[in-house]
């Protein structure tokens, strides 16, 4: 977290909401045989301040390169389970983007449950300070 000139904390969130990506997940045989759509809402932790100053897209995380990465990862990666999927993308996503802090990750499988609009998780993860 970074302060402004009136030192308080800075804790500025991207966020990317509905981000559909149709993909071969799952445990059971049918899930294995067909692409079915995950839908993934993101907040990506960051300081906007350089960016807002500067009005330059290099000062900032770029929501569009975010999504496409996430896109093209998700659908060429498989896994069973949706916690494997979710808890690998966010490392993806602190290695490839430095300026992002803190990842809180919604992740919708709207098909798996028949009776219910969606299932899913959540998770929050934040940067190693290593």
């Amino acid at each position: 977290m970074t302060t402004s000139s009136c030192d308080r904390p800075i804790s500025d969130i991207l966020f990317i909401q509905g981000l559909r990506v149709d993909t071969i997940i799952g445990i059971y045989d049918w899930e294995k045989q067909a692409e079915q759509p995950l839908i993934f809402d993101i907040e990506l932790s960051t300081s906007l301040i350089d960016s807002a100053q500067s009005d330059a897209i290099n000062d900032t995380v770029n929501y569009k390169t975010v999504s496409d990465d996430i896109i093209e990862w998700v659908k060429a990666s498989r896994f069973e389970l949706i916690e494997t999927l979710a808890e690998q993308l966010c490392q993806r996503l602190f290695d490839h983007y430095p300026k992002v802090s803190e990842i809180a990750l919604t992740l919708n499988k709207p098909h798996a449950v028949i009776a219910a609009n969606a299932v899913g998780l959540k998770i929050h993860r934040r940067r190693s300070s290593q």
